[in-house]
This record gives structure tokens, C-alpha cells and sequence, in this order.
């Protein structure tokens, strides 16, 4: 037997629950009929983002929290885009509801166009268009 190749479910920490929440919806994302007013849960093409409250999450993983306020993780989250073109107009929806640009959007060494953003608990993001991408009927990312 192996552990599956897959990933199913991302949950991000909340540190203000409902203050993230708003930010995805503002972003246009609808959420799934399993989010309470303790949990949200978004259906994207590839996996559920969920976002539970960050002392909730360490209690159940049995951790210690030492995150600070204006610190990052060391981890992206990415969203690929199908046109170059895009990537400039998410990032502005980012910045309307509430994001903040860490990269503004360019051209890239590899080829693709890419920026960088925060959501309001410096959770990063990439926004990104590879010209060989390629994903399946629901949008999900199959090669790049």
C-alpha cells in the first residue's frame, strides 16, 4: 500500500474567522453547505480550502501556537489562470477585497506571468499563468 498522490483538503488558521471568511467571499468564492459559523469551506476546482479557527486547529493537532502577527508561513498557495491577462485582473479583485500585493504582476523568467498576495492573515498566495498548463473539465491542474 502507498498514501495516495492526491490533496484533498487545505485549512488555513484563522486568526479572525470571520474576517478571512469575508475576504474569499469578497474574492467570489461560494462556500459549501458544511460551513458553520465556526468553519468555512470553499469548493475550488482541485481541493476544499477550509478555514477553521487557528487555537482550534492547534488543539486538534496537538501543537503549541507561536505564530506572530506579521510573519509568514513557508508555503503558497497558488491559483493558475487559463490567459496571461488574468493574472492582472485577479489581482485586482484580490486588492478590492481586501488583499494585499506583495508582487505586483510580470512576466516571468520560466515564461508565465505571476504576482504574489496576502490574504488579511498573510496567508500567500501566487496567482500565476504557465503557458503549458494544462487542466482537466473542472478546472483543476493536471500537468504544468
Amino acid at each position: 500500500m502507498k498514501i495516495p498522490q492526491r490533496v484533498s483538503l487545505v485549512t488555513i488558521g484563522a486568526v479572525n474567522l470571520p474576517n478571512l471568511r469575508t475576504f474569499y467571499q469578497k474574492l467570489g468564492w461560494g462556500e459549501t453547505e458544511i460551513s458553520s459559523d465556526n468553519y468555512a469551506a470553499f469548493t475550488t476546482a482541485g481541493v476544499i480550502l477550509s478555514l477553521f479557527p487557528l487555537e482550534e486547529l492547534a488543539k486538534d493537532a496537538g501543537v503549541k501556537l507561536e505564530k506572530k502577527e506579521d510573519t509568514y508561513t513557508a508555503m503558497t498557495l497558488a491559483i493558475n489562470v487559463d490567459k496571461p491577462e488574468q493574472v492582472d485582473e485577479c489581482m485586482k479583485m484580490v486588492e478590492e477585497a481586501g488583499g494585499r500585493v506583495l508582487r505586483k504582476p510580470s512576466d516571468a523568467f520560466w515564461g508565465g506571468r505571476t504576482a504574489y498576495f496576502a490574504d488579511p492573515e498573510n496567508n500567500l498566495w501566487e496567482i500565476a499563468w504557465n503557458p503549458s498548463s494544462v487542466f482537466d473539465e473542472r478546472g483543476a491542474m493536471i500537468s504544468f
